[in-house]
């Protein structure tokens, strides 16, 4: 099959083309009218859909996928619901194709509108979690562009199951059934030929690890936005509620570890560090969370088994139940350490003061920052988005959760009434 890869790429792409300037003129009913078939197909489904995550679960585990990696591979009866559920929030959000962002009057007659439009068609590279296939599907036919979707070799059989229930589902409506495609394969040759394919593909969405996206990043010709890796903050100042601080630690590390709005470092200003930091990091512990810690909170909590924290624990993803703690001296600190650790991805900062938050949310680096309020909230549906496409921690065109609008650039319509030069 190797030598037959290129041509399957290129007629994937080819078809995905043909398909978005199909849908410019797929109206809102049809798109909605498609949304609503792949929801129900989804839940007549579930059977097959179960027993093919089944062998999906079963090679992780033997495998030795991590648990928390294991959970975000995993189908359930309220996940697909969970899926069904947010196609038809989707219908329900307005279109954002065609709307009209800006409109002027020229001195010489000239109407100048400018309004939103699909991108075209957007690649989405991804790995693990195969609700990712239906929300990207979803997400790129609401906004009008055609989809072509990679997932990752951990997830085949889902993925071909519900890139199954989508194509049966876009046969019986009036969208074209290349307006979702997935690529059939995992073999690295044919993620390789997509990124070179500019003729036909306007956006790469990598969602994964590090090592993805930069790959993804560094070998493509087509514009990426990056859902890069989810270094997440949590900043315990010292007018913090300590009670609430200690809830939101904790379910912000151990509610779903291997998430990428879940929190890596935990950072306690030092004057409250003795007071926060033992029974916090029992509770932590209790559920299992391994602590990395700094010099000076080592000293606090040699009551527990930890490990020494440096640049290296700072900087990584766990994506597990795995947690770095930080002691600073001051806010100034707390940002800086933000700053430098942090991917740009979601930070937060518990504290009754006022002054002290303002420069928190002003001066981080970050696409979502927070006063009082878990990181775990970055999401699409959290957002009132719909589902999302990915969290970008890019700065062009889209930054934080894609919902519909990011999924949509813009043109010029011109309407004169004989101008001419």
């Amino acid at each position: 099959m190797a030598e037959d890869i290129p041509t399957l790429i290129d007629t994937i792409a080819r078809n995905a083309r043909q398909a978005s300037l199909d849908l410019n003129g797929a109206s809102t009913q049809d798109k909605n009218d498609a949304l609503q078939a792949i929801a129900r197909s989804l839940e007549s489904n579930r059977k097959t859909l179960l027993e093919e995550n089944k062998k999906d679960l079963d090679a992780a585990e033997e495998n030795g996928l991590s648990d928390a990696m294991i959970d975000r591979l995993r189908l359930t009866h309220e996940r697909i619901d969970g899926m069904a559920k947010g196609l038809r929030q989707l219908i329900d959000l307005p279109d954002p194709v065609g709307a009209l962002i800006e409109k002027k009057n020229r001195p010489n007659g000239l109407e100048i509108r400018k309004t939103r439009v699909p991108i075209g068609v957007i690649g989405i590279i991804y790995e693990s979690r195969p609700n990712v296939t239906i929300d990207c599907a979803g997400l790129c036919l609401k906004s009008g562009n055609a989809s072509i979707l990679r997932g990752g070799k951990e997830a085949l059989h889902s993925n071909r199951a519900l890139a199954a229930v989508i194509s049966d589902a876009l046969s019986s409506s009036p969208i074209s059934e290349h307006a979702v495609q997935l690529i059939p394969t995992v073999e690295r040759e044919a993620l390789n030929h997509l990124l070179t394919l500019d003729e036909y593909i306007h956006c790469i969405i990598p969602r994964g690890g590090e090592g993805l996206i930069r790959f993804v990043a560094e070998n493509s010709r087509i514009p990426v936005i990056k859902h890069y890796k989810g270094v997440c903050n949590l900043f315990v100042d010292s007018s913090a509620d300590l009670e609430m601080a200690e809830k939101i630690a904790v379910s912000s590390k151990c509610g779903r570890p291997g998430v990428c709005n879940a929190i890596e470092n935990l950072i306690v200003e030092k004057s409250i560090a003795d007071s926060f930091l033992p029974g916090c990091a029992e509770k932590l512990t209790e559920h299992g969370c391994e602590l990395f810690v700094d010099a000076e909170a080592e000293k606090i909590l040699q009551h527990l088994k930890t490990q020494p924290a440096g640049e290296a624990e700072f900087a990584e993803e766990f994506l597990d139940l795995r947690l770095s703690i930080k002691v600073v001296d001051s806010i100034d600190d707390a940002i800086s350490f933000v700053n430098q650790f942090g991917s740009g991805h979601s930070e937060s900062i518990l504290t009754a003061d006022s002054k002290r938050a303002e420069q928190f949310l002003k001066e981080v680096d970050a696409s979502s920052v927070y006063w009082n309020a878990s990181t775990r909230f970055t999401d699409g549906f959290e957002f009132g988005l719909g589902a999302e496409i990915g969290i970008s921690t890019d700065r062009l065109h889209a930054r934080g959760p894609m919902g519909l609008e990011e999924l949509c650039t813009y043109k010029f319509q011109i309407i004169g009434n004989g101008q001419w030069k």
